[in-house]
C-alpha cells in the first residue's frame, strides 16, 4: 500500500457502524471520534512522523461503561495499522487496552512498557 506521507489519513476514514456508530477521523481537532446518539466520544492523538502519540480518551458520563471507549480504540488502532503507523499509547486507557488485546503488539512501538 503506497502511504500518503503528509498529514492525512486514508480518506479521512469515516465508518458507519451497524450500532448506530461513526467512527471519524478529525484532523483538525487531532483526534479519533465515535459518535453516537449520545454523544461523542474521542480519542487525542499526536503525529511525529510514522509514529502516533493516543494521549488522552474521553466518553461522555452518558456512555460510559457501554463499551463505547473500548470500540473507539479498537477502530483507532485499525485506522493506524491500515495507515502504516507505529502507535505509542500514552493513554492509560489505551494502554490497558492494548495490554488485554495483543493482537494489537505488532504495531505498538518498540520498547512500549505500561
Amino acid at each position: 500500500m503506497d502511504i500518503d506521507k503528509t498529514f492525512t489519513f486514508i480518506k479521512n476514514q469515516t465508518m458507519k457502524n451497524s450500532n448506530t456508530t461513526t467512527f471519524k477521523v478529525n484532523e483538525d481537532e487531532n483526534q479519533f471520534e465515535l459518535h453516537t446518539k449520545g454523544g461523542t466520544a474521542f480519542l487525542e492523538f499526536i503525529r511525529e512522523g510514522e509514529k502516533l502519540y493516543l494521549t488522552h480518551t474521553e466518553t461522555p458520563e452518558a456512555l460510559r461503561g457501554q463499551g463505547i471507549a473500548a470500540d473507539l480504540v479498537k477502530q483507532s488502532l485499525q485506522s493506524a495499522k491500515d495507515n502504516g503507523l507505529t502507535v505509542v499509547p500514552s493513554c492509560s486507557f489505551v494502554a490497558n487496552y492494548v495490554n488485554d488485546h495483543p493482537e494489537w503488539n505488532d504495531i505498538l512501538s518498540d520498547g512500549y512498557r505500561m
